[in-house]
């Protein structure tokens, strides 16, 4: 039996094991006791299992004293969004991100429309396990409103991004492909792709969550968008996560350009039209900060995960920052991971490039990652990381979340698992055998007795 998973970024589990009824609504009441009974709104992506625990949260909720604002199946950035423009309490995405059909999960979300902070995230899980509720008499029970509009409101949103220029992008008219994995993207992606004048190829657009393929937009599951740009000739093509807050990129040839590098050109457009800040996090690609000291922009890292992205932007006023897994934040638009802000704003940076998608991701510098797994069973992870702290010590060292050790033109980067006796090695050097040898070279001297 999978475990269920409880972090900053909400909660995951397996449908039938470890999600069941019984969880959903005791985090659901602990989350309507912090918000204190106040607007909530509720969206999901486009998984199975979706509208019966949408049942669960609306029902309990409402039991707990608030109102509902139900807006259906959304990108999960969407209900980010229509926080602020119902100026709610909070909100609720029913949504296990990028995991396998059988999984779903909660995201909670707090009035600012961000993701709960480490400190309230951690405050509503004390509650559910102190299985904690504020329930209502008859007379003072909440109640459910729906709103279908959200979706036309993020669009319109998009557009009017600052760095685009919706006109000149419609008279390129870019043949595009894009795979939405029958997620929440065939919501939207597709209808913003043609507000754009572009001509579109979609596969898997139907959201009905039988994922056509395995939903991570890694490489290896963008087989069908690879071969959807080769077929069609279009100019590139875009895949998005079941909730739509990661983007992929295929060039003009149908081939995958790397997830790291949809954050990449996105920094490259806006710094080439106003000097800012930038955020990512410790694993990020070492393109993105090449990108922002290229335009004299200060560069910051944070730990990983969105929420802690977005608190370290608002901390510095960034202009942009993000996540190397495809994850673009514009404040312009909302503190969080934004997959239709990433292809408008990608749209933006080939339309100024000139040449094709294979082109402009050469023109940025260039980096291969790996990202492995190494067991610790029976080791101390803490240990582990102090030995190789010394060990490395005159090298540049960032212990912020892990430990990071930057060599001239390559990095490494340990950090142990909160679930499971693993310790993840990323490394990033100029070429894949050189990633691969930094990344092997690491995993034996974290075993190293």
């Amino acid at each position: 039996m999978s475990r269920l998973m409880v972090s900053i970024s909400g909660l995951r589990g397996e449908i039938g094991s470890t999600l069941t009824p019984e969880v959903i609504v005791r985090y659901t009441q602990a989350f309507a006791k912090y918000v204190n009974g106040g607007k909530v709104v509720l969206g999901r992506d486009s998984r199975v299992s979706g509208p019966f625990i949408a049942e669960l949260v609306r029902g309990t909720l409402v039991a707990s004293g608030c109102q509902v604002v139900d807006i259906d199946i959304v990108p999960t950035p969407t209900v980010q969004l229509e926080i602020e423009h119902h100026q709610a309490a909070g909100g609720i995405a029913i949504t296990a991100s990028h995991n396998p059909i059988q999984w779903n999960g909660l995201k909670f979300m707090g009035a600012d429309g961000r993701f709960l902070p480490p400190a309230a995230a951690e405050q509503v899980y004390r509650l559910a396990d102190q299985n904690e509720k504020q329930l209502q008499t008859w007379d003072k029970l909440g109640n459910v409103v729906f709103d279908d509009r959200a979706i036309e409101r993020h669009i319109k949103k998009v557009l009017s991004i600052s760095f685009i220029d919706v006109e000149a992008i419609k008279k390129r008219r870019f043949k595009v492909a894009v795979d939405t994995v029958n997620g929440a993207g065939g919501r939207i992606i597709p209808q913003l792709l043609e507000t754009l004048g572009c001509q579109v190829i979609a596969i898997n657009q139907e959201a009905n969550g039988r994922f056509a393929h395995t939903p991570e937009p890694l490489p290896e599951n963008l087989i069908q968008l690879c071969e959807a740009v080769r077929e069609n000739q279009a100019d590139l093509g875009f895949a998005v996560d079941p909730d739509v807050d990661r983007c992929a990129i295929v060039d003009n040839e149908g081939n995958p350009i790397g997830e790291e590098y949809t954050l990449a050109i996105a920094a490259k457009l806006v710094f080439s039209k106003q000097l800012g800040r930038m955020v990512v996090n410790m694993s990020t690609s070492r393109a993105s900060e090449d990108i922002a000291r290229y335009y004299n922009s200060m560069f910051v890292r944070s730990k990983v995960g969105e929420i802690n992205v977005a608190e370290k932007m608002k901390e510095i006023d960034a202009l942009i920052g993000g996540e190397g897994n495809g994850g673009v934040i514009l404040p312009e638009v909302h503190l969080g991971r934004d997959a239709p802000v990433a292809v408008a704003l990608t749209l933006q940076a080939l339309l100024e490039h000139g040449g094709t998608m294979k082109e402009l991701k050469a023109s940025l510098p260039q980096y291969e990652m790996v990202k492995k797994k190494v067991s610790i069973e029976g080791l101390n992870p803490d240990e582990i990381i102090e030995r190789l702290k010394e060990k490395y010590k005159d090298q540049e060292i960032n212990t912020l979340d892990g430990l990071k050790i930057d060599f001239d033109d390559r990095w490494v980067h340990l950090r142990k698992s909160n679930t499971e006796p693993i310790m993840r090695v990323i490394a990033e050097a100029p070429t894949l055998k050189e990633a691969e040898e930094l990344a092997d070279r690491f995993m034996k001297e974290i075993t190293q007795k």
